[in-house]
């Protein structure tokens, strides 16, 4: 499974981007999909997630201000973020936990990471 991610950029406090994800290859069903952020010299941070049942998750420093959705026939997984804050700024990365076949008849779960896009807010 490959994951293509865009939509990253410099912008400026307050403004909004999106970024996209695209999740392709050979899967059953995506189970989860969403957004990891890292910033320099911080730890890698969930952003926001969506699960098969479309429960959403976000973390306390985007919450009413990020928005995450999907888009189930591209397989792709959409972040749209305003109100940006130079806090914001980060490598985004995506990721996708899918169902593989296994074997003759065994089915197993797979976490994917994206290679990220980068997302920078000038005060």
């Amino acid at each position: 499974v490959q994951l293509q991610a865009s939509g990253g950029g410099l912008v400026q406090a307050g403004e909004s981007l999106r970024l996209s994800c695209t999740a392709s290859g050979t899967f059953l069903k995506v189970n989860s999909m969403g957004w990891y952020r890292q910033a320099p010299g911080k730890e890698r941070e969930l952003v926001a997630s969506l699960s098969g049942d479309s429960t959403t998750n976000y973390a306390d420093s985007v919450q009413g201000r990020f928005v995450i959705s999907r888009d189930k026939a591209e397989n792709t997984v959409n972040l749209q973020m305003n109100g940006l804050k130079p806090e914001d700024t980060a490598l985004y990365r995506c990721f996708f936990v899918v169902d593989e076949r296994h074997g003759i008849s065994g089915i197993d779960e797979f976490p994917y990471l994206g290679q990220g896009t980068l997302v920078t807010v000038s005060s």
